[in-house]
């Protein structure tokens, strides 16, 4: 069985290949960059569930739904109040930072805070896109690395540290010529096989535990498990501030994110963007609502096959299951083969969308924003072309260093960890962004913005440690990020002057 997972896996990879030839087929530094802003506006809003999916929805989002988490209430399907929150975000993003971005004829979105508010806010917004999306897409990267290892490379032997070596390889075999060009074809490819294993999946628990949809619904309300809306002021999962949350995540993740942006701005029209954007929020809410529903029927299932809770962690035969384990310890070890083969390629489709788009997103920002090679006069395109491929390669050696720190300090839910990280990492590009775009105001002093963007994720984490004791058994929950934004802000404010007109 273990011998029939691994062809899969290597047949998955050739196809990606094969793609990727044919896509980057008389490509040049603009095909990388921007796909020529020549893609196709229904492909790239298909693709990007994909990427903003990734392993961690496809894994770990399920697990969330049954997880217990040390408290005495499950999580339930709470985690779509922060989906709701990104609903509203996807909005501001395709009638606010979409017509900026095309108005100004932007390659890196960067560019903006440059012509705004000088060179020292630009460096500073382009090294928090790469701090921030180098350790959310490695989180999500090591996640599925994680569970093929444990699930199907450990029994043949196969270190962790080969393991990644070997993905990373692959993904920057594919990605080094075409760039966004090809990403935006292999993205819909692998969204394709991922989502075919999540239907498949809801279909298989139904048809095993002899339910119909109505039923399972049923049932897993009566488990507590259908509990959407949080009403708890105090909880850090209050429905406010969870929805606050998931709007600044989208807006902060997605539009000031250049991965993401690199995609939609590779649209040739303002219009087409716009539709794939909305096109695109849509599916994504369904999408991630179907996980849910499939995180209940999985816990449904393994009570089935006789898991209890023991001292708030779920047991099967004697042996703890972490909630990003739920998935893949059902799919492989309780279902039937057939259902294992759909569940690895809908794994390893759900791993490469979300490395391979992040890492052509950092290369294009690493070149563009920090090495001015677009503005390089010294340089001829082959100069370019090779710079911009040795950036590539050392963004891979990067990934590989967070990817084995992650799986030293792996706690068992991946999805809190990154929405954690976010709301430090992503909260100064808030601030610069909402400073450009909605004051009138320039910076006196604009040598100290990047005091202000280090400053104010310090000041966050002193919020988050101590604001029980501070507020009277208020937590901050995901609503940090929107704190951090506004810090960033209201120090940019101190720093600013009337425009001069």
């Amino acid at each position: 069985m273990v011998s029939w997972l691994l062809c899969i896996v290597v047949c998955y990879f050739l196809l990606l290949l094969a793609v990727a030839y044919r896509t980057s087929r008389h490509s040049n530094n603009d095909s990388f960059f921007i796909g020529n802003r020549s893609s196709n506006w229904m492909l790239v809003a298909f693709g990007m569930i994909g990427t903003s999916l990734s392993g961690v929805t496809f894994i770990s989002v399920p697990g969330t739904v049954g997880n217990y988490g040390g408290g005495m209430q499950p999580a339930a399907f709470g985690y779509f109040q922060v989906v709701i929150g990104y609903l509203v975000g996807y909005f501001i993003i395709a009638y606010i930072l979409l017509p900026l971005y095309y108005r100004l004829n932007l390659t890196s979105i960067y560019h903006y805070l440059q012509s705004r508010l000088g060179n020292s806010s630009y460096k500073t917004g382009a090294l928090f896109f790469i701090l921030s999306r180098t350790v959310g897409a490695t989180a999500r990267l090591y996640l599925v690395i994680h569970v093929l290892q444990l699930f199907l490379l450990d029994s043949l032997g196969i270190p962790f540290v080969v393991t990644t070596l070997i993905i990373l390889g692959m993904i920057l075999l594919y990605t080094l010529e075409g760039g966004v060009k090809t990403i935006v074809w292999t993205d819909t490819l692998q969204t394709t096989f991922m989502l075919v294993g999540l239907v498949v999946g809801v279909v298989y628990i139904l048809h095993s535990l002899h339910l119909d949809l109505g039923q399972a619904w049923t049932s897993m309300k009566g488990l507590g498990y259908t509990k959407i809306f949080n009403t708890d002021i105090r909880s850090p999962s209050f429905f406010v501030k969870q929805i606050l949350g998931g709007a600044a995540i989208t807006v902060t993740m997605t539009g000031l994110d250049q991965e993401m942006m690199q995609k939609n701005i590779s649209v040739k029209t303002l219009k087409d963007s716009q539709k794939n954007m909305l096109t695109f929020s849509v599916v994504m809410a369904l999408v991630t609502g179907l996980f849910l529903v499939l995180g209940g029927l999985l816990y449904l299932y393994a009570f089935n096959q006789g898991a209890v809770y023991q001292s708030h962690v779920l047991t099967l035969n004697g042996k703890p299951v972490l909630p990003d384990a739920l998935f893949p310890s059902m799919a492989i070890h309780h279902f039937s083969p057939v259902f294992s083969i759909i569940f690895i390629i809908g794994l390893i489709s759900a791993l490469f969308p979300s490395a391979d788009g992040a890492m052509t997103a950092l290369t294009s920002s690493f070149c563009i924003d920090l090495l001015n090679l677009k503005e390089r006069t010294d340089m001829d395109e082959r100069k370019r072309r090779r710079t911009r491929m040795t950036v590539h390669g050392c963004f891979a050696l990067v990934f590989l260093c967070c990817i084995l720190i992650f799986h030293q300090v792996d706690k068992g839910s991946t999805i809190k960890m990154i929405l954690d990280l976010a709301t430090y990492t992503y909260g100064p590009l808030l601030g610069l962004f909402a400073f450009g775009i909605f004051t009138r105001r320039a910076l006196k002093y604009p040598q100290f913005s990047p005091v202000v963007c280090l400053a104010s994720p310090v000041l966050c984490y002193f919020i988050s440690t101590y604001s029980k004791a501070w507020l009277g058994g208020y937590q901050v929950g995901i609503e940090l990020l929107v704190i951090n934004g506004l810090i960033t802000f209201l120090g940019l404010l101190l720093l600013s002057e009337k425009q001069r007109a």
